[in-house]
């Protein structure tokens, strides 16, 4: 009867642990030092407007819009900063699980299937990826590039970030960039959206250099 009840225990606890939701993932400080919430943020600092995120101008910056061909909309936005590029997107996130968990095996498995390599590691912001992407460089000659893929969890949001050039590798243009990633503020919204849904983005209002 011991060895049944020593069997049948583990059995039942497990469909309990599968049902947990993912913790958030996110720096110790973020509330403090960002990513920011728009409730969080200075509201006297000149942020470029966005829509769903907002971007602190600074020296160096320049800032493009990334636009998906058949529907016209905004679907990223990307920073060049310090020798790198950052790409960002937004997501609607449920209240108190958090999608970065779930994202970075997804990407993961994405890396893998175009035949590169990715590494799981821990970072300034919590879990990051480092991935070998293939790239076609012409005809028939393929080289790989470096990308980190870094991630927060905040309330009802989640940011995702795209590292590549000198950021991937250089640990002064890193800290330069994972300050820009930092600085972003998030605009949630009081709209009803479902998780993993793209915080809309748009046109800003000023100029995107600085």
């Amino acid at each position: 009867m011991t060895d049944d009840e020593t069997q049948t225990t583990p059995e039942a606890e497990q469909p309990v642990t599968d049902l947990a939701p993912p913790a958030k993932s996110a720096p110790m400080d973020r509330e403090s030092a960002g990513p920011f919430d728009e409730a969080e943020a200075n509201p006297v600092r000149p942020y470029i407007d966005l829509g769903g995120i907002k971007i602190l101008p600074r020296e160096g910056l320049n800032l493009r819009l990334e636009v998906e061909e058949q529907t016209k909309r905004i679907v990223a936005v990307g920073l060049d900063y310090a020798d790198s590029t950052l790409q960002v997107q937004p997501f609607a996130a449920p209240r108190t699980s958090g999608l970065w968990q779930e994202t970075r095996e997804q990407i993961r498995q994405q890396v893998k299937q175009q035949g590169g390599r990715v590494e799981e590691r821990e970072g300034p912001l919590g879990p990051e990826l480092l991935a070998e992407v293939p790239v076609m460089a012409g005809a028939d000659v393929a080289s790989q590039r470096l990308a980190r893929f870094v991630g927060v969890d905040g309330p009802r949001w989640f940011l995702r970030g795209v590292v590549g050039g000198a950021a991937t590798s250089d640990i002064e243009a890193a800290a330069a960039v994972e300050d820009l990633f930092r600085s972003i503020v998030v605009v949630r919204g009081t709209s009803p959206m479902p998780p993993r849904d793209l915080i809309p983005l748009r046109m800003p209002g000023t100029a995107g250099t600085a």
